[in-house]
């Protein structure tokens, strides 16, 4: 089965839980634990059209980060102990590290 296909089967599971829904609000009236589900279901509803967009858009932007943001690595060295001189004076409690 292609993404596609998924994508069509997903998108008509959606559609019948949103039928449901509103039939459950029908007879249950629209209080709050009503109301977040249908909430739940309208964000399930974006999120799946997001993933059609990406989808659409090809393997190029699948699984990367999104435009204009660049990876920076990290190196695993040790940081240089002069980035911390001093730091012992910006933390919570007093000098001998006893609170008062």
């Amino acid at each position: 089965m292609s993404h596609q296909d998924e994508l069509t089967a997903v998108e008509r599971s959606l559609d019948d839980l949103v039928r449901s829904v509103g039939r459950l609000e029908a007879r249950l009236g629209a209080g709050l634990d009503v109301r977040r589900v249908r909430s739940d279901t309208d964000h399930l509803r974006e999120s799946l059209d997001l993933l059609k967009q990406s989808a659409a858009a090809g393997p190029s932007r699948r699984g990367g980060a999104p435009p204009g943001v660049e990876m920076v690595t990290i190196s695993d060295a040790p940081y240089d102990a002069a980035l911390w001189a001093g730091a012992e004076d910006e933390g919570l409690g007093c000098r001998n590290g006893h609170a008062p």
